[in-house]
């Protein structure tokens, strides 16, 4: 098999694990907001749900830090194979910019603002009270940042997903 076609190949695989990766990060985060938040709290109501959900997002978080490995670690080969003068092997810079926005919101996320929403969270349902309207309002500040945040990298990855099929098609297209 001549090196041209192994190259080729190799970025194929690369941009195809690049999009699974992006479709189960998206995806992922639509299919929880559009449908398990809706059912979780009409069928549980506002503790039980938000424990539930607090479970669906620490699922979820894990997911999207394979998806981190999978994007950084195709990402790496193809600037690496772009330095050895394959064509098709660069990232571009919306594609850079892009991806590391995610990661960095991602990361504040899941190491940060999301363990913090969850310790306001059990605070407010322990609470008694006058107490539990203000231990309330402190958790849904925090959360209402960690939701605009999930909204935030969902139209980031939906925007990463496009520049990303629209640079794949127009690479077949060179290719054709």
């Amino acid at each position: 098999m001549a090196p041209e076609h192994t190259t080729t190949r190799c970025l194929t695989f690369c941009h195809t694990l690049e999009v699974v990766a992006l479709a189960v990060w998206v995806g992922g985060l639509l299919v929880i907001i559009g449908a398990v938040i809706p059912a979780v709290f009409n069928s549980f109501g506002m503790e039980p749900g938000g424990r539930f959900l607090t479970r669906v997002f620490d699922g979820y978080n894990r997911l999207t830090g394979g998806a981190i490995a999978l994007l950084v670690g195709a990402s790496a080969w193809r600037v690496w194979n772009g330095a050895q003068g394959n064509p098709g092997g660069s990232l571009t810079k919306s594609e850079l910019a892009f991806l590391s926005a995610m990661i960095v919101i991602a990361s504040l996320i899941t190491l940060a603002l999301g363990p913090w929403s969850v310790t306001l969270q059990e605070q407010a349902f322990a609470a008694q009270g006058e107490a539990k309207k203000t231990a309330y309002e402190a958790f849904f500040r925090i959360h209402s940042l960690v939701r605009g945040l999930y909204v935030l990298n969902l139209g980031l990855g939906i925007a990463l997903l496009a520049v990303k099929v629209r640079d794949w098609m127009g690479r077949m297209k060179l290719d054709s």
